[in-house]
């Protein structure tokens, strides 16, 4: 079998992974080893991100559907059977920008679930409705911008006991 030499194919990949690392902290932006590393554990984490992104925003619009929802006396499951059952397809993205820029649109949806249910339609949101709607909505957002928060701490946490170890290491 022939000898193989990579020829400047080694250089190159791994010029690759050095521009990729530009900008971390040390070594791991000027080593091949440890930036190797720190590039495929960020490339894992934009990955997970990716799919985190997608399931955060899908629990957005269910919030703000089931908050319009019940302006109209309805709860979140019941609007989407009614519109099942009037065949209506509408994505929850889409459902949920009426709800909040389109509100004449959304209560047209909305009659036209009660109706498929076999209930009456409502012409507008009663005034309790819509505050007890309102208030769920920036209690869920609350709750949200605290879950991020709490994350964050955690993780300079680890950082700065990582940093306490290498100082000690170092003396």
């Amino acid at each position: 079998m022939p000898r193989v030499k990579r020829g400047n194919k080694r250089r190159l990949k791994r010029k690759k992974v050095l521009s990729q690392a530009k900008g971390y902290y040390q070594g791991k932006s000027k080593l091949y080893r440890y930036a190797k590393e720190a590039v495929d554990r960020g490339q894992k984490f934009a990955y997970i991100g990716r799919k985190l992104k997608k399931r955060d925003f899908r629990s957005l619009w269910i919030i703000r559907i089931n908050a319009a929802a019940r302006m109209h006396d309805l709860s979140y499951s019941r609007l989407i059977h009614g519109l099942t059952l009037a065949e209506i397809s509408v994505n929850r993205k889409m459902l949920a920008e009426m709800a909040v820029r389109d509100p004449q649109g959304f209560t047209q949806l909305a009659n036209a679930a009660r109706k498929a249910l076999g209930l009456s339609s409502v012409d507008a949101p009663s005034a309790a409705a819509q505050a007890a709607a309102e208030a769920e909505v920036k209690a869920a957002e609350a709750a949200a911008a605290a879950e991020e928060e709490a994350e964050a701490p955690a993780e300079a946490e680890e950082s700065e006991a990582a940093e306490a170890e290498a100082e000690e290491k170092a003396e």
